[in-house]
């Protein structure tokens, strides 16, 4: 989809499809669609009468008027308007315009309670979340898509506005729907290998910095428990640091890390056939990284990010990880495996010593579908939250809410640093049933160093069983947005 923004009034841009907001409860219409309905003779009003709609958040309906289609997209009350209404707004308008069959479609920006550049992004980031599909593999596509989106600005006072802010949630968007088509794809074809080479493509693109570490670099550096989790697998791990620069002086250093289990069968503690179905998902984390990555030099960030990726499979074989057996990881600390499903964590602890070794950030923030046990607590809507730094979780809450992503803090309880006990190593990877994510954070914790730090878990809304306002059911592409906004400010 094109986005461009045009500054004309909404009834004389060319468009198959017009796009307005209507608030709730109220009886006077707003001057766009107050303009088109008199130029259709008040159709329009008629018709939203006779339908008796109420304009409540998510409602969409459309009108024709002539040989154009008029979707009001239902605003709810006016004292209640957030970005996120607007861009399930945008998002419920789009697809009626696109089941219509408008290739072109012109919205004014919807509301008029929030900044105009805020307003301009959530439009855009809504039409283009909203309208996404994936059907690479499909041998009959769908004719009907929105080819063209044309951001009207009426009064020739905020063009620039509207520009920054259309561009801003373009930008937001496609490395959404970058996320969302890497871990769409399936396991045969997205190894590994084939991340390392996501992430060539990247960096050539958007000219990032890029270093790919194979098995013996990687033993070289001492990632003992990746490569143990690697060990079951035909393919082969592939550690990956990409580095954005900012084009002035920087403000600070970040380290993003994902995980990126391409596969995860669960290894010789085999997950059931049912909770491996989905597991091609267990690498959205470093999808978002690389969505992040490519975006970031479009939004000029002002801070240094270091995106970090430790992809491998986790499988059964004759060579694969046994309950039991002890890991080594870079920072030197030993591991006793006590389940082989429990592997994400034995990634993340050799990205977490990279990190806080090699990269040396101001801090550092980890992306992983890591634990049932969060889903079980926050549901499939809401990823979990854990950090050693106050001021930091925070920020990360605030720059979620703004983006409308859920995330909630659990806290990191010291006590329970007891379940993690080994009688023969330094840790074990798993501890009691209670309070998993919050176990499994302890022991990511141990290899943060005195870094200020974050884990996101976002194991239930990374994939999505059913349509929602902004995701189709499968991939999110979660946290994408909510990152951009912390470190784009």
């Amino acid at each position: 989809m094109k986005i461009e923004v045009v500054t004309k009034r909404l009834d004389e841009v060319a468009a198959d499809a017009l796009v307005v907001g209507l608030y709730a409860e109220e009886t006077k219409l707003p001057d766009a669609l107050a303009r088109l309905d008199r130029a259709a003779a008040g159709h329009i009003k008629a018709a939203l009468d006779a339908e008796r709609f109420k304009a409540k958040a998510g409602q969409v309906t459309h009108v024709h008027a002539g040989k154009r289609r008029v979707v009001v997209a239902g605003l709810g009350r006016r004292a209640e308007t957030t970005l996120e209404v607007l861009r399930r707004g945008a998002a419920g308008a789009l697809r009626r315009a696109r089941d219509l069959g408008a290739r072109t479609v012109a919205a004014g920006l919807l509301g008029d309670r929030l900044p105009v550049r805020e307003r301009a992004q959530a439009l855009v980031e809504g039409a283009l979340l909203g309208t996404y599909t994936f059907d690479r593999y499909k041998k009959d596509k769908s004719e009907r898509a929105v080819e063209e989106l044309r951001v009207v600005e009426t009064d020739g006072r905020h063009g620039r506005e509207i520009a920054e802010g259309a561009h801003r949630g373009e930008v937001f968007a496609r490395a959404t729907a970058y996320a969302r088509d890497l871990i769409n794809a399936p396991a045969n074809e997205l190894s590994p290998s084939d991340l390392g080479r996501a992430a060539a493509q990247v960096a050539k693109e958007h000219r990032l910095a890029l270093r790919v570490y194979d098995r013996a670099d990687c033993r070289r550096m001492g990632m003992g428990a990746f490569l143990g989790v690697a060990a079951g697998s035909a393919e082969p791990p592939k550690f990956i640091h990409l580095t954005y620069a900012p084009p002035g002086r920087r403000t600070r250093r970040v380290a993003l890390i994902g995980k990126g289990i391409t596969f995860d069968s669960g290894g010789l503690d085999l997950k059931t056939s049912e909770g491996m179905l989905r597991m091609k998902y267990d690498m959205a984390g470093a999808a978002a990284v690389l969505g992040i990555m490519g975006a970031l030099p479009q939004l000029r960030s002002p801070v240094e990010v270091h995106g970090l990726i430790a992809a491998t499979e986790n499988m059964p074989s004759g060579t694969a990880l046994r309950p039991g057996d002890v890991l080594r990881a870079m920072n030197g600390t030993t591991i006793e495996v006590g389940n082989t499903d429990a592997e994400g964590r034995l990634t993340l602890a050799d990205a977490l010593s990279y990190a806080a070794a090699r990269v040396k950030p101001d801090e550092v923030i980890d992306l992983a579908t890591l634990t049932g046990a969060c889903v079980v607590a926050l549901g499939p809507l809401c990823a979990g939250l854990l950090s050693n730094d106050a001021g930091l979780a925070k920020r990360l809450l605030d720059a979620a809410g703004t983006a409308g992503e859920g995330l909630w803090q659990l806290p990191l309880i010291d006590e329970y640093r007891e379940h993690l006990k080994s009688e023969i190593a330094d840790l074990n990877n798993v501890g009691p049933r209670g309070a998993g994510a919050i176990n499994a954070a302890l022991f990511l914790r141990e290899f943060t160093g005195d870094l200020p730090w974050a884990h996101l878990d976002i194991a239930g809304p990374a994939w999505s069983e059913k349509d929602l306002p902004l995701v189709p059911k499968g991939a999110s592409g979660v946290a994408v947005r909510t990152i951009l906004t912390y470190l784009a400010g």
